[in-house]
């Protein structure tokens, strides 16, 4: 049985941030799961069934990019079925990875 994760989105696509940059994904949280840094848990949400901004999003865990620059990891969401390797994960969420030492690792 798949385990549903809702993510609070604080970041809906086509959010800009301080510096200029765009979000071309949805991004948000996992309330109560607390990551490196001591907030909730980040998350992108990748899925080709979401394509405008939203306000929360229930699905799976497919990823987890492990900062290897920085105290945090960030989780990749997208909905139950969908399959992206790497590389597609990666492209979706490099507009803020670009900037630190990151890699993507598949979940099972």
């Amino acid at each position: 049985m798949t385990r549903l994760i809702n993510v609070t989105i604080d970041r809906p696509l086509g959010y800009q941030n301080e510096y200029g940059t765009v979000y071309p994904i949805n991004y948000g949280y996992v309330k109560n799961i607390i990551a490196g840094d001591g907030k909730e848990q980040d998350a992108y949400i990748i899925s080709r069934n979401v394509q405008t901004p939203i306000e929360s999003f229930d699905g799976v865990l497919i990823a987890i990019v492990k900062r290897h620059d920085d105290v945090e990891t960030k989780w990749v969401i997208s909905s139950p079925g969908e399959i992206y390797t790497t590389e597609e994960i990666y492209d979706q969420i490099k507009f803020i990875e670009q900037h630190f030492d990151s890699s993507v690792y598949l979940v099972d």
